[in-house]
């Protein structure tokens, strides 16, 4: 299993999106949302897309749920996987992906992302 980090540890209050993760070859991926503080009312919702470098969009594979309290939060990928709504996606692991963690507003929340490669 090979681990990589997409957001470090910081405090965050604006919507970004992580560098390019390589997932061909991998029998799954495991995306690890781990979220340490929060100020007031945050709101995060993360999305596992689809880099489609042909057309220049970034297709949702897997969306979460609201994130707002601290806490850990699993998302799975995998050809086999059962599909659980905000979850898992029992489909085939794309080739080239990223995370966008999407803001509903400016509370400030902290958190690492990680991203495990399961070959």
């Amino acid at each position: 299993m090979a681990e990589q980090v997409l957001f470090a540890s910081a405090s965050r209050t604006a919507t970004s999106s992580s560098p390019v993760v390589n997932g061909n070859r991998c029998k799954a991926l495991v995306v690890v949302i781990d979220v340490t503080a929060i100020t007031a009312t945050p709101s995060v919702v993360f999305t596992v897309e689809v880099v489609d470098s042909l057309s220049g969009k970034f297709p949702a594979v897997l969306t979460s749920a609201a994130v707002t309290a601290t806490g850990t939060t699993v998302l799975t990928i995998g050809q086999g996987v059962t599909a659980v709504a905000n979850v898992s996606s029992g489909q085939a692991v794309p080739e080239n992906v990223r995370v966008t963690a999407t803001h509903g507003d400016a509370d400030a929340i902290t958190y690492t992302v990680s991203c495990h490669k399961i070959r």
